[in-house]
């Protein structure tokens, strides 16, 4: 006879079927038929043969990596860390935190390919700031298509700071109200309750949006096509460009920086999953 929790625990995974195996045929469908092509099993010109040549025939091949690393994290890193005190002040209640958290709602309905343009009219040498601040366009500086891929990284930092304040908020909004108050009987002074109630509460979720923060930012390639230099060029912008390449043959070169896109991004997934389970919260 089965236990009424393994009864609910199997109608609760019924009822999710449905939604999760369109989801995983999509997924394994398109990752399996991009591994396969990437090993040359799946060409569109010439016989099927297995080979990693693929992999070693992309220009540059570690440096876009690296590239696309470097943006990812800095963004990631300055959205972690605004989107946390973005967060605190929407908990907060003031009217500061109400307009806060009304425009970071505002702000993750933004597609960022628009925020990609806004960016852009906002910091490029002709744009709205240079203008307003009366500089010309030879004495401002490379913001957009520059060396420090500036634009790039504020867009992201600005687009998921506003998605990572929000997940927390979601997170802390029914729990952090008596744990403060809590702290703050007991004599703890703001900082304390900041360092030592807030952030441990904030941090299963603050790992987790960043995660997935990190995870877009590392594959998505509209906001780096627009604001970022022509090469080196990031890994999704390398994908993107040499599957809608005139040559057939360099379908298994995209498929390949697909591949290693992915490999990367699970393994920081991975990694941040690792680090989930050993916090205290979580568990």
């Amino acid at each position: 006879m089965q236990s009424r929790p393994r009864r609910h625990g199997m109608r609760a995974t019924l009822l999710v079927l449905p939604a999760i195996i369109p989801v995983a045929i999509v997924v394994i469908g398109g990752i399996g038929t991009t591994v396969v092509q990437s090993l040359g099993l799946m060409p569109l010109v010439g016989a099927p043969a297995l080979s990693t040549d693929a992999f070693g025939s992309a220009d540059d091949l570690l440096g876009s990596a690296l590239l696309s690393l470097g943006i990812a994290v800095v963004s990631t890193a300055i959205a972690a860390v605004v989107g946390f005190f973005t967060a605190v002040l929407i908990i907060s209640g003031n009217w500061g935190g109400r307009i806060v958290g009304a425009l970071s709602a505002a702000a993750v309905t933004v597609p960022h390919l628009v925020g990609a343009a806004s960016v852009g009219l906002l910091l490029s040498d002709s744009g709205v700031l240079a203008r307003i601040l009366g500089i010309p366009p030879e004495s401002w500086p490379a913001l957009v298509a520059g060396p420090t891929w500036f634009a790039v990284i504020a867009e992201y930092a600005w687009k998921e700071s506003a998605f990572v304040a929000l997940i927390i908020v979601g997170t802390l909004a029914t729990r952090i109200t008596s744990y403060d108050e809590t702290a703050a009987v007991l004599g703890a002074h703001r900082g304390a309750r900041l360092r030592f109630v807030v952030l441990p509460l904030a941090a299963p979720s603050l790992l987790v949006a960043s995660a997935i923060a990190f995870a877009y930012t590392l594959g998505s390639y509209e906001v780096a096509w627009l604001l970022g230099k022509t090469y080196p060029e990031p890994l999704s912008v390398m994908a993107l460009r040499l599957f809608n390449s005139a040559s057939l043959t360099a379908r298994p070169e995209a498929a390949a920086v697909a591949v290693i896109t992915l490999l990367l991004t699970a393994a920081i997934v991975g990694v941040a999953m690792l680090g989930l389970r050993r916090m205290r919260a979580w568990q």
